[in-house]
Order: C-alpha cells, then sequence, then structure tokens
C-alpha cells in the first residue's frame, strides 16, 4: 500500500516524540539512582561522624572497621562499643545530618542488651513540630552489643521532590505527546470527512447532471416547434425551463470544478494580459443580461499583469455578478485600477447592501452564505467568494473587503507588479 506523504510525516513526529519521553524516562531514572546514591553516601558520613563524637572522651577507639552498614535503602545501624545516652545521640545525629544538609526526617532506636530488644528512641521531624508518639519496629541484628538503628522514612518523597525538575519535564513530554496524538486524530478525522464530502459532492453532481441534460435536449427542442412559437405564453414557459436549467447547469459546473481544485491543484495557463480589455469583455456579456446596470471603469492607464485569462475572466465575472445579485436597487458599480506602492490595485466598488462586520471575515469561506433576507431570495452555493480568493491565492494576490462608508461593499485585489 502506498503511504502518501502525511502519514510519512504523522509516523516520524510520533517516533520522535516518543523516543525523545523514553530518553527522557531513561534520563530521570539514572538521575534518581544518582540521587538515591549522593543520599546513602550523605548518611554515610554523617552516620560515621556520629560514631565518632560517641567515641570522643571514652577509653574505647573507633575500629578500623567501616561501623556503618546499610540494611535496606532506608535503614542503616551503626556499631559503637560503649554505652551511650539517647539525648547525646539525638544530638549528635541532628548536628551532623544539618551539617551536612541532609534536610528530611528520621527517627532512631538502640539495642537494650539487658532486655534483648531495640529500644524506640524519637522520630525527628524537620518539617513538623509534634510530639506524637510513634510505634515502628526495629529489627534486631546479630553479634552486636551496642549500636544504634536510623531509618529514614520519608526518603523516597525526599529523593523525588530534589527530581521535581526532571519528573515535571516527563510530565511536559507526555502531554505534548497526548495532544499530538489527539491532533493527529483529529486532523485523520477531518480529512476523512473532506473526502467523504467530496466524493458525495461528486456523485450528487453527477447524477444531477444526467436528467438536466435530457430536461436541457428536450427544452429546447420543444422551444423550436411552431405550435410553442406562436404561443407567447407557452414559448415564455419554454425560454424559463432553458434559462433555469441552464442556471442549474452552471451552479453544478461551479460545485464540480471546485470540488476538483480542493481534491487536486488548479494548472494555471499564466501569461500577460491586458487587465482592461478582460474587464470590458465581461461587462459586455453582463449588460445583455441585466441592462439597466450602471457600470463604469476607471483606470489611470493601460495595465498588463501576469495572470491565468480563464481564471481572471472567471474572477472578475463573480464580483460583478455578487454585486448584482445583493443589491436593491439599480446596481452602480465602478471597477478602479490604480498604483500602490509596488501593486495593482483593482477596487469592485457597488451600492448593494452591504455586509454586517461580524460577517465580513467568513465571505471568502467555502459555502459561506450570509443569513439575511436577501440571500434566501438569492440563488446559489456560497461558492462564488471562495472559487475568488482561491484563484487570488494561487497567483498570490492579496484580496480583502470592506463596507463603504454609505453603502455597499468594496472588494479590492492587490496584484504585484513585474519587473
Amino acid at each position: 500500500m502506498k503511504i502518501n506523504k502525511l502519514n510519512i510525516t504523522i509516523l516520524l513526529g510520533l517516533t520522535a516524540i516518543i523516543g525523545i519521553l523514553v530518553a527522557q524516562l531513561l534520563w530521570t531514572k539514572q538521575a534518581f539512582n544518582l540521587e538515591e546514591k549522593k543520599f546513602s553516601q550523605k548518611a554515610h558520613i554523617a552516620l560515621l561522624e556520629v560514631a565518632k563524637k560517641l567515641y570522643e572522651g571514652t577509653n574505647h577507639e573507633l575500629p578500623a572497621e567501616n561501623p556503618v552498614q546499610k540494611i535496606s535503602n532506608d535503614y542503616y545501624i551503626v556499631n559503637i562499643d560503649n554505652d551511650f545516652e539517647p539525648k547525646i545521640l539525638e544530638f549528635y545525629l541532628k548536628s551532623e545530618f544539618e551539617k551536612i544538609n541532609l534536610a528530611t526526617d528520621f527517627e532512631y532506636a538502640m539495642y537494650n542488651c539487658q532486655s534483648d530488644e531495640m529500644v524506640y528512641g524519637n522520630y525527628v521531624s524537620l518539617t513538623e513540630k509534634s510530639d506524637t508518639k510513634r510505634s515502628v519496629y526495629f529489627p534486631k541484628h546479630k553479634n552486636l552489643v551496642y549500636y544504634f538503628a536510623i531509618r529514614f522514612p520519608n526518603e523516597t518523597s525526599y529523593l523525588f521532590s530534589s527530581l521535581r525538575f526532571w519528573f515535571l519535564l516527563s510530565l511536559a513530554l507526555i502531554v505534548i505527546l497526548l495532544v499530538y496524538v489527539y491532533s493527529i486524530f483529529t486532523i485523520l478525522q477531518q480529512k476523512k470527512y473532506s473526502e467523504l464530502q467530496r466524493d458525495f459532492i461528486n456523485n450528487m453532481t453527477h447524477e444531477f447532471k444526467t436528467p438536466l441534460s435530457s430536461i436541457l435536449i428536450a427544452s429546447n427542442y420543444l422551444a423550436q416547434q411552431d405550435k410553442i412559437k406562436s404561443d407567447e405564453k407557452l414559448g415564455k414557459y419554454a425560454g424559463i425551463i432553458i434559462a433555469q436549467s441552464n442556471k442549474l447547469n452552471s451552479h453544478i459546473e461551479k460545485i464540480l470544478n471546485i470540488a476538483k481544485s480542493d481534491n487536486a491543484p488548479l494548472s494555471l495557463d499564466i501569461k500577460s494580459i491586458e487587465v482592461v480589455p478582460v474587464i470590458n469583455d465581461v461587462v459586455e456579456n453582463i449588460r445583455l443580461k441585466h441592462e439597466n446596470i450602471s457600470l463604469r471603469i476607471e483606470s489611470e492607464k493601460d495595465f498588463r499583469i501576469e495572470a491565468d485569462d480563464f481564471h481572471f475572466t472567471n474572477l472578475v465575472y463573480n464580483l460583478i455578478d455578487n454585486s448584482i445579485k445583493y443589491c436593491e436597487n439599480v446596481p452602480q458599480i465602478t471597477i478602479r485600477l490604480s498604483e500602490e506602492n509596488q501593486f495593482l490595485k483593482i477596487e469592485f466598488t457597488d451600492n448593494g447592501i452591504g455586509i454586517a462586520p461580524k460577517n465580513l471575515a467568513s465571505i471568502f469561506d467555502k459555502f459561506y452564505r450570509i443569513p439575511n433576507a436577501k440571500s434566501n431570495e438569492v440563488n446559489g452555493f456560497g461558492l462564488g467568494l471562495y472559487y475568488v480568493k482561491k484563484i487570488c491565492n494561487l497567483h498570490h494576490w492579496k484580496i480583502s473587503a470592506h463596507n463603504n462608508p454609505e453603502n455597499g461593499i468594496t472588494i479590492s485585489i492587490l496584484i504585484p507588479k513585474k519587473a
């Protein structure tokens, strides 16, 4: 199966983000192991210093063997071959832990050789000031007579707090991955809906064209009959059928062209054309249909542009046709050509009903029709200005619309002048 560029981009992006996330999690795990090792080293150093202080002023010397043993992750025992007081032990523990910046809660217990059991000493909290008694089990150790045990109950949370930046970064990457996956899912859904819409439009319009062609052939044949020609009323009805059928055929062709251009880019036949003659040809054709319109062209000089003649002609026709359709009085349209910096500016100004400011930004959207009474009266699909915008984009022109001070709108097209 052929994989298109979108699928490749999605796959590469997803692989990259997952790779970064896995690497981040591995780095975080490594950082946690390093912090754990660092904590253990600090605890060893502090407890060794406590052992030295407990030996000071006694007749015993500190044994050559390290008296500090790590039994588990948060449990240590310190062998002291000498009797000691609990209060002194607690004082030394606090002092040494503070010196080495081991800022976490701890609790200690001492072995009582007479009762052969661990005697609980105290829980020292650096964050809470509470005298609540705690009942904690400290296991005994064989072959030791004078020793004490230290437990760090919050060691894991202490390590996590020291690595909060790493965890926040990992969480941010997970959120980014979820957003990316959701975005991809949404894009694929929209792509699927767009394809379904395009297929529906293509099938619908093609199904319409077959009976419409039959209607046009039959009505044209009917209009040529002598009985129809001799009857003014029947001739009028036949003309209405032909005119409306041609209008419907024009709408169908427009929809098919838009659907085709959405599926594959329009191919432009760019060449140098004179602007005013093209506009004059469009105006003459429109006057055949609308004899009472007032339409004038104002141009400083003869301008030439690089454009597709066919699509530029359709663009001009759509803009003028829109101005006529959305006018309640006699249409008065002015097409003004002027130079503005390095651009040729073409303005289409009319005296129509205008557009509400809130709807102005949406008039170039596909299938968009302004919700008002005039739109309901005028036949259309909301594709005229969408087509105009598309042609401007393909030519790299800029198009905009604004309301006139009195009535109507002005649509402006900026065309870069070629050297």
